[in-house]
């Protein structure tokens, strides 16, 4: 199978915009399969040099990144003509480094809090499902992700706890 046919296609010169660039998780949401795994890979990434930072300040980059997410997210759509198009993985990088918050140091809470927030991105409990049909534009897009990843945040948190 070739390569590219696992890239979704983009209108010419859109992935260049560095604000879809942004939304579209630097290129991960540009693969047709499994986008928002991609999309989360990349929050792993971004979480590494992250999580030696003390929590106030992680959780304010988060909350810049929601914040940025928004507008991104919500321009980004627009651009595509979609309400939440599946290439658009900034919310899955920012739900994720929500259920990282004040995660133990080493790779096992890492993969936990990966397997966690994808879990309950693609179930959708509620008010997940809720809130993805619901809420429209870059809020709804973020919005989604973030309850997913407080999900997570919630059970990591449990398990951490537990052991």
């Amino acid at each position: 199978m070739e390569i590219a046919s696992f890239q979704r296609q983009f209108p010419k010169g859109f992935v260049r915009d560095p604000v879809h660039f942004l939304a579209l998780g630097f290129g991960a949401g540009c693969m047709s399969a499994a986008p928002g795994t991609f999309g989360t890979l990349v929050g792993v990434a971004l979480y590494l040099p992250l999580k030696f930072l003390y929590w106030p300040w992680y959780l304010a980059i988060v909350v810049a990144l929601f914040a940025l997410g928004v507008w991104l997210c919500g321009r980004t759509a627009k651009d595509l003509g979609e309400g939440d198009p599946s290439c658009i993985v900034w919310d899955e990088i920012v739900g994720f480094l929500i259920t990282l918050l004040g995660a133990p140091l080493g790779w096992m809470w890492v993969v936990l809090g990966f397997l966690l927030f994808r879990v309950f991105d693609v179930v959708k409990p509620w008010p997940i499902r809720w809130i993805d049909q619901k809420v429209r534009g870059g809020l709804g897009i973020m919005l989604d992700d973030v309850v997913a990843g407080l999900y997570g945040l919630a059970i990591l948190q449990i398990i951490v706890y537990l052991l």
